[in-house]
């Protein structure tokens, strides 16, 4: 024989129903206190309304404030990797003399690749030096670049049939930005930067 489920005890105020059931009362019935309406609004509708408000602040700080200053500050201060490979290694070194004068532009040569963002390949690329070049654009941070300069990091130049010559840099790494000349003169090496906060600002990186 099965013992009948016990009864239900009845509420016998509107607080207590609430408690008992998760509803607030009807229009016909009583309603409930305040203090009750209070107590349920500090426990359970104010800390969710701060989480979400929290929430929402933290992604749109991070989608609208915080992420385009570190995008606008970063593109807007490229650091090249300290490094020469061939004559345009010359062209690349007056660029920032006080001539030219690169550094206006916040352009600013690091010599360790752990604290630079683009890689400047200013000569002619030989297969006993690709894994080099390969390990040095390995150790740099993300988001990194790379700017092919002059028609030997390009193409190959006049060696392009030499069996010791990489025909063009991208086959190594891939290449944001191509600068033409044999060697391209220190304008032309800045107007190639220029174009490639232009690229990074049109990519949205």
């Amino acid at each position: 024989m099965t013992t009948p489920p016990a009864a239900i005890k009845p509420a016998s105020t509107p607080a207590e129903s609430y408690r008992l059931t998760g509803e607030l009362p009807m229009v016909d019935q009583a309603a409930v206190p305040f203090i009750e309406i209070e107590t349920v609004r500090a426990k359970e509708f104010i800390p969710a309304a701060k989480e979400a408000f929290s929430a929402l602040l933290l992604e749109q700080g991070q989608s609208k404030v915080i992420r385009p200053t570190f995008n606008w500050a970063g593109r807007n201060s490229l650091f090249p990797l300290h490094w020469g490979l061939a004559c345009c290694a010359i062209e690349f070194a007056s660029a920032f003399s006080a001539r030219f004068d690169a550094e206006r532009f916040g352009i600013v040569p690091r010599s360790s690749p752990r604290q630079c963002d683009l890689m400047i390949v200013n000569g002619t690329v030989t297969w006993k030096v690709a894994h080099k070049l390969i390990t040095l654009y390995e150790q740099m941070p993300e988001p990194k670049w790379v700017i092919a300069m002059g028609n030997c990091a390009t193409g190959g130049g006049p060696f392009r049939t030499a069996y010791s010559v990489v025909p063009g840099v991208d086959k190594l790494v891939p290449v944001d930005i191509y600068i033409a000349g044999c060697p391209p003169r220190p304008e032309a090496m800045i107007d190639g930067i220029l174009k490639l906060e232009q690229l990074i600002r049109e990519r949205k990186e």
